[in-house]
């Protein structure tokens, strides 16, 4: 079987990749402004904003010499290292594993790494834009995937991959595993961890197989139940990647259809979902600059920007305004609608 994890996310797809100019950017109605924000990142994926328009940028790194690394990018687009120092390895395939997704919390950003099955903690006010980095092995940190292992699933990929998170009821923190397909919850009040839910295989049009693993991608919280959009798995059929909504007491159900290849969601002001699509299969690969923004609401999915190039992330900030990652390309877009 293909594996999800050579899919994705982790950037395990094997391609050539050029960079995406912005003049190849197909504008859809209404037209955003779009531009590069920053440069020169390595492998960039995880995007959170602070209260101060601060972006916080997980780097996954070259997989060659340990150099994750935590970044601040200032408001103007200066980048600051932070953190380095963090497990970085490359997959059989060519692509890169390491940290994924962040989020802050009261002035705490947690990070997921993938390959070491943690979930990093990192206080921002310790640091200033000058400070030398700290180390990753300086940070206070939790064993997450030990937990997911030893669960045993229903459906059970014996696998765990610590991608995406958000914060919910009681401050606790709800964990995206692409690997176990579940949604792990952590009690702020006793680091105590339990299955929240899990998510369900996808039927595959084409048969064979006859279902596909969903490997949720990015969750998001708007006050009443979670969202929960998916990468799917080989052969990556397109519109076949649907959004799960999960509610207070765990029941997964389907929110939205029509999507393909979904890497992340957020919100927008109207606490509707904004999804990032990665790109289109061609049966061989994913086309570059086939990236896409959707809006993707209860009754409809509706393109808001195509012509992106291999987008993982996508993080609002203040007033319509959302920041990209391309992760291949190390570029961070700003795009404002």
């Amino acid at each position: 079987m293909f594996r999800k994890s050579t899919a994705i996310l982790s950037f395990v797809v094997s391609v050539y990749i050029s960079g995406c100019d912005l003049a190849t950017d197909h504008v859809i109605n209404p037209a955003p402004a779009v531009s590069i924000f920053a440069t020169g990142l390595t492998a960039p994926l995880g995007v959170e904003a602070d209260a101060e328009g601060r972006l916080w940028v997980t780097e996954a790194g070259d997989g060659q010499s340990d150099d994750g690394q935590l970044s601040m990018i200032s408001a103007t687009g200066e980048v600051f290292t932070v953190v380095t120092g963090f497990t970085s390895r490359v997959s059989p395939e060519g692509g890169v594993f390491g940290l994924n997704h962040l989020v802050l919390q009261n002035g705490i950003l947690w990070m997921l790494h993938g390959v070491e099955g943690r979930l990093y903690q990192f206080d921002i006010s310790t640091f200033q834009p000058g400070d030398a980095p700290m180390q990753a092995s300086e940070l206070k940190y939790e064993d997450v995937s030990t937990f997911v292992k030893n669960h045993d699933f229903e459906n059970d990929t014996d696998t765990s991959d610590l991608f995406n998170l958000t914060v919910g009821p009681d401050g606790d923190l709800f964990i995206v595993d692409a690997g176990a397909n579940a949604v792990i919850r952590r009690k702020a009040s006793t680091k105590e961890l339990s299955v929240f839910s899990t998510i369900p295989p996808i039927a595959n049009p084409g048969g064979e197989p006859d279902q596909l693993e969903p490997v949720p991608t990015g969750i998001v919280f708007d006050g009443q139940k979670f969202l929960i959009c998916n990468f799917s798995g080989y052969p990556f059929p397109a519109k076949k990647s649907p959004i799960y909504q999960v509610d207070l007491n765990g029941n997964t159900s389907v929110y939205q259809t029509g999507l393909s290849s979904a890497t992340d969601i957020e919100l927008g002001e109207d606490q509707k979902p904004v999804v990032i699509e990665y790109g289109s299969w061609t049966g061989e690969t994913f086309a570059e600059n086939s990236g896409t923004i959707m809006s993707a609401t209860n009754q409809a999915v509706t393109p808001l920007l195509s012509g992106l190039n291999f987008p993982n992330s996508i993080k609002r900030s203040g007033s319509g305004t959302y920041f990209v990652a391309q992760t291949f390309d190390g570029v961070i877009k700003k795009v404002v609608f």
